[in-house]
């Protein structure tokens, strides 16, 4: 059983946790990579679909290269986080994603639908995403299909 002063710290770092989880996603939506940069740990893990990718550099380069031109929308619910230690915690999200390819004709991309599973790390500035795991469990295609390799 927790005390008044832990339990409240608990909420308090609960509701930073959804907070970096709500930038992660309003950055990326509008491209500010830097800031969006800003939600991982220096030595960061995003296994996305299957494909690692290791160190915040590395993940901003990747995924800002692959959406760059991309219209998205993502968005995040029913968080599901537990603090695991003073500095330490986890969360799983589900989620849904709309990624709208460039081109002539009717929109090519999808709408999908899936969890992140995720581990969080405090740091002296605020919580930061540790290790990310996000797999789609059902995608619907827009009206021009799915783009090449997806």
């Amino acid at each position: 059983m927790h005390d008044t002063a832990s339990a409240i710290q608990e909420l308090h770092d609960i509701e930073a946790i959804k907070n970096l989880k709500a930038r992660y996603f309003r950055t990326l939506d509008t491209k500010d990579w830097p800031g969006w940069g800003d939600v991982f740990t220096d030595d960061a893990k995003m296994d996305a679909q299957g494909v690692l990718t290791e160190g915040r550099a590395a993940i901003v380069a990747y995924v800002s290269d692959l959406l760059g031109d991309v219209v998205t929308v993502h968005h995040g619910h029913m968080p599901e986080i537990t603090i695991t230690g003073p500095d330490d915690a986890t969360g799983v999200w589900a989620m849904f994603d709309l990624l709208e390819f460039p081109g002539d004709g009717p929109p090519s991309g999808f709408r999908g639908y899936g969890h992140y599973h995720e581990q969080y790390a405090r740091e002296s500035d605020g919580w930061r995403i540790r290790r990310m795991q996000f797999a789609r469990l059902h995608l619907e295609p827009l009206d021009g299909g799915l783009p090449p390799g997806i």
